[in-house]
């Protein structure tokens, strides 16, 4: 018979027959035979304590008593004088070795002692996987690595949500699984399953590639026309398949995968090398269900082949979406709601291990943000020759009868398939030594595979004498006394409990790690289990617990047991893809809007462009919405300004005084903070200028400057018309400020008049300016090559120095001048509607200047963490973010501050450190909203950068052309928090604006006090001007 079948038998989730059962043996059974120590180390002291087997570490001993619990016992603890002197004998103070030659042992407490290690090393050995597993994880060293840690694209657990159908195809050692898996979306507490198992020929496991996933389609094919109806078959919806396939692959996508090697029998050609998913979804496409084709050779012979009345081509709605190791499957299948599993190992033939890392960290992949599977492929661990130390002269010999000799040394020290092989050298070897079976016939033990992992289990199991371990060594055709019988089964218990022990010091490397790159203090997580060695040894589970706590106990690991992680582990696997495409479809339509294309920001710089000839037109000004005010600027720093100037800074309700020291070695500052009172900022411009004055001269009289008249420059952050450099008429005020008397007046004038009512006729005014000119100006002191000035903070501004013959609104052609843009009003006049999306509107329309300051709103510092809060209420209520409820603190408004995005964004910022700032806002966010909130942190910034680079982009290239220059080379300088402090914008911006600027090279520095410095160097630029430097 081809195949074995079973249909389900009840809705409750008994389907496929039973679940596999969990055939580990209960914990709590009593050790019997007194007559030993322990169970490993031959004749006992006189009356020693009862104790079952005892695993060494170091110098400790871990403990299993009657009652079957682990105890960690030091030397000293509670033992009498003989029982102490045992243990000294088996705890040499030295580094692990093995001393066969010592008159003092026997030849079974030196094989014994050869396979134990102690603590020192398995910590040493834990630290050797961590260091391989960095090295795996890294581009640089990933080649080099013995652990490979290869990224599985999985990037999610389940979440309890995942419903449908789903079929699988696992490939197993001489067979081919198919399943069909339908989830609930119940918590997957009960999913319902069918499956049926096909028999493979060896001649497909070492034929053609093509025939063998010809025969895996048209098992699927059979298996669809057994459990499937017309209705369902005939259906237009795909059934997604995902394909569990136990090879070592390089995975580049979650459906893409090139296989690496073939194991375990299999040697198909023209496969290495190739994506085996395209092969196995090329085989299917082709495959036509119940027909008579060529690809139904393998098949039609068989007894189990039923044919079907389905018409051809009706497999053309299955698609594989996802492959995938049992090792992973392992680890989906243990996860329910509310129970998120993120570790699992495979204890089996082989030996595996995966767990979900940082993305950021796995650098072999391209995904960056949360986490992604990484597949360990721990068996290679060791083959660098780090693990010879332990290596048996056992080892030794299965390692060299192996197919692969000195590969995979650390799986052939743990996996089932070699475990008996290592019990039978060691019983060869003790048999040489007459330790064992003296003057009888161990012919049988010279057999390769006579000894197998279920002999061994059944001896060490046996918790009563050694009755049922004679049984099974008579049947092997070896005739043991009683002590052989007693021996043998301290040997496999010795070689057994290692495989354990080395299971527990990679769990233990792995949670270490895990708890290292989260920045935890404690790592609480679950761990999916699997395979013989964990069913089968009654143990098994104890010692993993016991060691992996010992050697990290800053990790507590909760041992979850498997159901079918090869199947219905897969299936989840799939569901959760399926999942996480729908959801990427719902997120891709909230934020694509936000997505600018490299054509979409050549239209902005266009348009840019534009409104910047418009306002630099005399009769177009005042219709173009941006500005650019002459700022009666014309020349930057050269470097030889000497002297000292003063420095006024106004701009809200602090006012800085400032005294600028320019010489030779460079420049030095003193500064003083005053405070402007509410009554003053509400008051009278008379009274405004007058406390200006005071301040003043109060901070002169400190730096005894009063006997000294200083050219003094005012940055005044507020709108004006400038008609001169140190002339500059009020247009209207912000900020709080209302002081009468004052708009359409000449600012500088008023300060002037103060002074001459204050009797201080030491104040020489030179120059009047803004922020972003005074940012330019300080940049520029230390790069003559500094022609442009930058604000991206709480709003943005750009200035730049413009030729005088294109200035239409100010007479003169000759030299240049700086001009403020004035960029925030751009599209003001609905010329980038295009791109305002819809949280964009309503963030305009909630501020106090609706259709105002429109390009500002989508760049500056103000606005950003509102357009986030607006787009995170959107996905909320599509059921993306927050399991669908909001807070009543999500909907208030400005409560999600911009300064959140800067935090948000950091690279390899923990996504606890996220959850923590959402729950701030008292939202209970999972791991996956932690991911998706820093994806929309992530494109509103970027927008905001690129729009920034779109309009300097104009900038840039307008100067290229107006100097005739085939290629630009200038400096900006920048201030601002968002500029500043945002971990990503400075980047995105720059590269932005080197593709939309080819021909530019353009440099940035960071402005240092522009509108206190800056001011400065204004007025000593003026001085230096007027006196006829150059």
């Amino acid at each position: 018979m081809g195949s074995r079948s079973t249909r389900p038998k009840s809705p409750s989730g008994q389907f496929g027959g039973a679940d596999r059962r969990d055939q580990r043996r209960n914990l709590g059974a009593e050790e019997r035979g007194g007559r030993y120590v322990d169970q490993w180390w031959g004749p006992s002291p006189s009356n020693p304590p009862v104790l079952g087997p005892m695993t060494v570490v170091g110098q400790s001993c871990l403990l299993h008593n009657r009652r079957g619990s682990v105890t960690i016992l030091h030397r000293s603890d509670s033992m009498d004088s003989s029982w102490s002197m045992e243990i000294d004998n088996r705890f040499p103070s030295r580094h692990h070795s093995h001393h066969h030659g010592s008159s003092h042992t026997t030849p079974i407490q030196r094989a014994l002692r050869s396979l134990c290690i102690p603590l020192e090393r398995l910590h040493i050995m834990k630290g050797h996987m961590m260091q391989d597993m960095c090295k795996g994880l890294s581009r640089q060293t990933h080649a080099q690595a013995k652990v490979r840690m290869l990224p599985t694209y999985v990037c999610s657990t389940p979440n309890g949500t995942e419903k449908g159908n789903f079929l699988v195809v696992e490939l197993c050692q001489n067979q081919v699984r198919t399943l069909l898996v339908t989830l609930y979306g119940d918590g997957n507490m009960s999913p319902q399953m069918m499956y049926k198992i096909f028999d493979m020929p060896e001649s497909i496991m070492q034929g053609e590639g093509e025939a063998l996933f010809d025969f895996i389609a048209q098992c699927v094919s059979q298996f669809l026309a057994e459990t499937t109806t017309s209705d369902t078959s005939s259906s237009e919806e795909r059934l997604p398949l995902g394909f569990v396939f136990p090879f070592t692959c390089r995975q580049t996508q979650l459906d893409k995968a090139e296989l690496l090697s073939w194991s375990k029998g299999f040697s198909c050609s023209g496969v290495v090398g190739k994506d085996v998913v395209q092969m196995l979804q090329s085989a299917i496409n082709k495959q036509e269900v119940g027909g008579n084709g060529e690809g139904g050779r393998w098949l039609s012979s068989w007894r189990g082949w039923k044919s079907s009345q389905f018409a051809p081509g009706q497999l053309s709605h299955v698609e594989v979406v996802a492959l995938m190791n049992d090792t992973v499957g392992t680890m989906m299948t243990c996860c329910t709601e509310g129970r998120p599993c993120e570790i699992a190992m495979v204890a089996d033939k082989g030996s595996n291990c995966c767990f979900m890392a940082e993305a950021y960290l796995v650098e072999t992949a391209e995904e960056t943000s949360g986490r992604m599977c990484v597949n360990t492929e721990w068996g290679c661990f060791g083959d660098d020759g780090s693990l010879n130390d332990i290596f048996t002269p056992y080892d030794e010999s299965v390692d060299e009868e192996s197919s692969n000799p000195g590969e995979k040394r650390f799986e052939k020290l743990v996996g089932t398939l070699y475990l008996g092989e290592i019990v039978r050298h060691a019983l060869i070897a003790l048999t040489a030594e007459k330790a064992l079976f003296t003057g009888t016939d161990i012919a049988v033990l010279k057999e390769k595979g006579v000894f197998t992992i279920q002999h061994v289990l059944d001896i060490i199991n046996n918790e009563d004498g050694t009755t049922d371990v004679k049984r099974v060594l008579e049947v092997l055709g070896l005739q043991p006394s009683e002590r052989d019988c007693g021996r043998v089964q301290q040997i496999c218990r010795a070689v057994v409990g290692r495989a354990a022990t080395l299971h527990a010091v990679g769990l233990a490397a792995i949670l270490s790690y895990m708890c290292q790159t989260r920045d935890m203090e404690t790592l609480m997580v679950n761990v999916g289990v699997d395979g013989e060695l964990y069913k089968g040894y009654s143990r098994f589970e104890e010692i993993l617990q016991s060691v992996s706590r010992l050697l990290s106990p800053e990790c507590l690991a909760t041992l979850l047991p498997s159901r079918d992680g090869s199947g219905r582990g897969a299936a989840m696997v799939t569901a959760v893809a399926l999942r996480l495409a729908a959801q990427r479809r719902a997120v891709n339509e909230v934020l694509g809007p936000l997505r600018l294309t490299h054509a979409d920001l050549e239209k902005v710089q266009a348009l840019m462009r534009q409104e910047m000839e418009r306002g630099l037109g005399k009769h177009t000004n005042a219709t173009a919405s941006v500005r650019m005010l002459p700022t009666y600027v014309s020349h930057t720093p050269n470097g030889t300004e000497r002297g000292d100037f003063l420095a006024l800074d106004l701009g809200g309700t602090n006012f800085r005084v400032l005294v600028v020291h320019v010489t030779e070695e460079g420049i030095s500052m003193a500064s003083e903070i005053y405070v402007i009172p509410a009554a003053i900022m509400r008051g009278t411009g008379e009274g405004l200028f007058d406390h200006i004055i005071d301040c003043i001269v109060d901070f002169q009289t400190k730096q005894n400057l009063m006997t000294q008249a200083l050219p003094l420059g005012f940055t005044f952050s507020f709108p004006c018309q400038q008609v001169g450099l140190d002339k500059a008429l009020l247009l209207t005020w912000t900020k709080g400020f209302t002081a009468s008397g004052c708009v359409g007046q000449d600012v500088v004038q008023l300060l002037r008049d103060a002074a001459q009512r204050k009797q201080h006729s030491g104040l020489q005014v030179v120059a009047l300016l803004n922020d972003t000119v005074g940012t330019m100006m300080s940049c520029g002191y230390d790069d003559p090559k500094c022609e442009i000035g930058l604000i991206v903070g709480t709003g943005t501004n750009a200035c730049y120095m413009e030729e005088m013959r294109n200035v239409g609104t100010v007479e003169g052609d000759q030299g240049r001048m700086c001009i403020n843009m004035e960029w925030g009003a751009f599209g003001d006049n609905g010329c980038l509607d295009h791109i305002f999306t819809h949280f964009d509107r309503v963030v305009d329309e909630t501020t106090i200047n609706p259709g105002k300051q429109r390009f500002e709103k989508l760049i500056s510092g103000m606005y950003l963490g509102e357009i986030v809060r607006q787009i995170l209420l959107v996905m909320t209520e599509k059921q993306l973010l927050f399991q669908g409820r909001p807070t009543s603190k999500l909907q208030t408004r400005n409560i999600f501050q911009t300064k959140f995005l800067s935090t948000i964004e950091l690279n390899g910022l923990a996504l606890r450190q996220i959850r923590t700032i959402l729950n701030e806002l008292e939202l209970d966010a999972s791991f996956e909203d932690s991911v998706l909130l820093r994806e929309v942190c992530q494109a509103v910034s970027l927008r905001a950068a690129q729009l920034c680079a779109a309009g300097l982009a104009a900038v840039v290239e307008k100067m290229r052309e107006n100097r005739g220059l085939d290629r630009l080379s200038v400096s900006v300088g920048v201030d601002g928090t968002l500029y500043k402090l945002h971990p990503c914008f400075s980047h995105n911006l720059q590269k932005t604006l080197k593709d939309l600027a080819p021909n530019c090279d353009v440099s940035f520095h960071l402005s240092e006090d522009g509108s206190g410095k800056g001011a400065a160097l204004v007025a000593a630029v003026a001085c230096r001007t007027a006196s006829g430097g150059q």
